[in-house]
């Protein structure tokens, strides 16, 4: 979770008025705060591009008309952020992401006005390769190349074990933020930009060994809306084959993870059966790498048969991979991992949070 101070969270439990910011960084210098009457933030891990956002204006002056402002309009950044106002005259703020503005739409002369961007991974994938496009040394290193390649001052954190990966080519026209992925896969990691801006490489944690962030809560005081529990066994596998390239001489590698909790219901020697699936890259080039990607790939190829989707009142300030603890009306605790939520830039607005894995709580 994003870090708030002491009053942030049980503020968002009393009523409140929210505070939102937009502003919008125009390729000419300018930092223009966009008067707003709506819009959303979205962020899904499940996506390539994990924030995209929508903001609606009645200023017809941000439709860029003459060739000076479309000049200014492409390659423009949105901010944005949503928080808590206090009531004795202070206000906190979290950000909602740095977003390239997309597109801009409305009526000219009534209004109102519509603006969309997605956050920063677009540039990167945008930016296809024009020639072959090689990538050796480690995961950070790699990483770290393919995002300044096409955003030369992007910062890129590291909250993983470096290790060292074999070298994999991408042919014309590849995408380079999906190479980023799979070379991150190579660590067990994950790669995205977070709600600053900043790309991040990090392992989704379990949802058993780390505390939870936050308290959804039936009743009087919580901010619990409503939630429903569901299983599937559509697209959930048990096993995970990560397969590399053998180093000089030596025969390829590869690691299989399978679910050995005998509590699970997706348990490897229990009635669910053997439902492996593969992942295959260049990348990998020891036992330690595929055994990394496999065990991260199957965190998340295993969590969708145990799932569940609630809302809240809103909190700016989650991200995905957060463990939160939901208190259900009928007494059920349970902890839940974020997989997406839609954070809204009005008063109103549901707040619904889906979650890639549900597990009972004592």
């Amino acid at each position: 979770m994003y870090p708030v101070s002491g009053r942030f969270l049980p503020r968002l439990a009393e009523s409140h008025t929210p505070a939102t910011l937009v502003q919008l960084f125009t390729t000419d210098g300018r930092v223009i705060t966009v008067d707003h009457t709506g819009g959303s933030v979205s962020v899904d891990r499940g996506q390539a591009i994990r924030r995209t956002c929508t903001v609606t204006s009645a200023d017809v002056s941000l439709i860029p008309l003459t060739p000076a402002d479309q000049l200014a309009t492409y390659g423009a950044r949105l901010r944005i952020a949503r928080g808590v106002e206090y009531g004795d005259g202070t206000q906190e703020l979290v950000p909602l992401g740095v977003f390239r503005l997309d597109g801009v739409e409305g009526d000219p002369v009534e209004g109102p006005v519509t603006l969309t961007g997605k956050s920063l991974e677009c540039i990167v994938a945008d930016d296809k390769f024009t020639a072959p496009y090689q990538a050796t040394g480690t995961v950070v290193g790699a990483i770290t190349a393919l995002v300044t390649r096409s955003i030369p001052d992007a910062q890129v954190i590291s909250q993983i074990t470096d290790s060292v990966i074999g070298p994999r080519t991408w042919d014309t026209d590849g995408d380079p933020w999906a190479a980023c992925q799979e070379v991150a896969a190579a660590a067990g990691a994950e790669c995205y930009a977070n709600a600053d801006g900043v790309f991040v490489i990090s392992v989704l944690p379990d949802v058993l060994a780390v505390n939870p962030v936050w308290a959804v809560e039936a009743g009087e005081g919580g901010v619990y809306v409503k939630g429903t529990r569901s299983m599937s066994s559509d697209g959930v596998f048990n096993g995970v084959l990560a397969r590399g390239e053998g180093t000089g001489a030596g025969a390829p590698v590869q690691y299989l993870a399978t679910d050995d909790d005998p509590g699970s219901p997706t348990y490897w020697g229990g009635p669910f059966g053997h439902r492996p699936t593969t992942y295959s890259s260049s990348t990998l080039t020891t036992l330690i790498a595929c055994s990394a990607a496999a065990n991260l790939r199957l965190r998340s190829a295993k969590a969708p048969n145990s799932r569940g989707d609630l809302s809240s009142l809103p909190n700016p300030a989650l991200e995905p991979g957060d463990v939160i603890r939901v208190t259900h009306p009928d007494g059920l605790r349970e902890l839940h991992q974020i997989a997406s939520y839609t954070v809204p830039l009005d008063d109103g607005g549901d707040f619904p949070i889906a979650t890639i894995s549900a597990k009972e709580d004592s």
